[in-house]
């Protein structure tokens, strides 16, 4: 069942749309062909820039889980044999703190509904029951419902589309590989030292990639929207890592 069908959520993806068409149409005078892409790229902004707020939310409890972590370290060594015991003093050891070690979750949720919603403008190609025509919009030449997977299954992936999505997908590819080498974990961030079991550094290092692999398969708008998320997100985390720093 796609969700986006129910009646609100329908209701605010025709808004969503409806305001985006409306940019194009106002930027088209000045930026002529560019105005869709130009449209996709500033709704995103505006959308990363109200979120803010739970970035720095995340931020700061990262900051606290960083703080924190001798101190787990050493209550995970006193209490190694009694998992229960181990569990109990980490959440009292959060709550003496004022803390919580979800906190960097709860951000991450609140993001969810409202990213998605915007994501799901650049995928359906019918929103309220009439044709995405900002799917028809085109970047040079290329239309923004044309994904690289899609194009090359048809036959029709012609030299410009190659070009066009194989340079957003490298930027991806190299935005993600600056995100991985200057947020590699420390050596003293051992797994388990915030009081949940770390994913495998490898994964860590793959995931990096993988909205580059998504930018293949989805239309070349989605792509648009990726790339400037995964740009955005970068520079915020370099900005809230110097505002809030971890412990030495």
């Amino acid at each position: 069942m796609d969700l986006t069908t129910l009646p609100v959520l329908s209701t605010l993806l025709d808004l969503a749309y409806t305001g985006l068409m409306a940019l194009i149409t106002l930027f088209t005078p000045a930026t002529g062909a560019l105005s869709a892409a130009i449209a996709v790229v500033l709704v995103t902004l505006i959308v990363r820039a109200a979120l803010i707020p739970a970035g720095i939310a995340q931020a700061k409890a990262e900051q606290t889980r960083a703080r924190l972590a001798p101190r787990l370290r050493e209550l995970q060594k006193r209490h190694r044999g009694d998992r229960e015991r181990l569990q109990r003093e980490t959440m009292e050891l959060y709550r003496a703190e004022g803390a919580s070690p979800f906190a960097g979750c709860l951000p991450i949720l609140l993001q969810a509904p409202i990213v998605g919603l915007l994501y799901s403008v650049f995928l359906h190609p019918m929103i309220g029951g009439h044709a995405n025509e900002l799917l028809t919009q085109t970047l040079f030449g290329v239309p923004l419902g044309t994904s690289l997977f899609g194009a090359v299954r048809a036959g029709s992936a012609d030299p410009m589309t190659w070009i066009v999505i194989g340079c957003l997908v490298l930027a991806i590819a190299l935005v993600g590989e600056l995100t991985r080498r200057l947020f590699r974990p420390a050596p003293s961030d051992s797994p388990g030292a915030s009081g949940i079991a770390a994913p495998p550094a490898g994964l860590l290092g793959v995931l990096q990639f993988a909205t580059a692999v998504v930018a293949l398969f989805v239309p070349l708008a989605a792509g648009l929207y990726l790339l400037t998320t995964v740009t955005w997100t970068l520079v915020q985390r370099l900005v809230l890592r110097r505002r809030y720093p971890a412990p030495a």
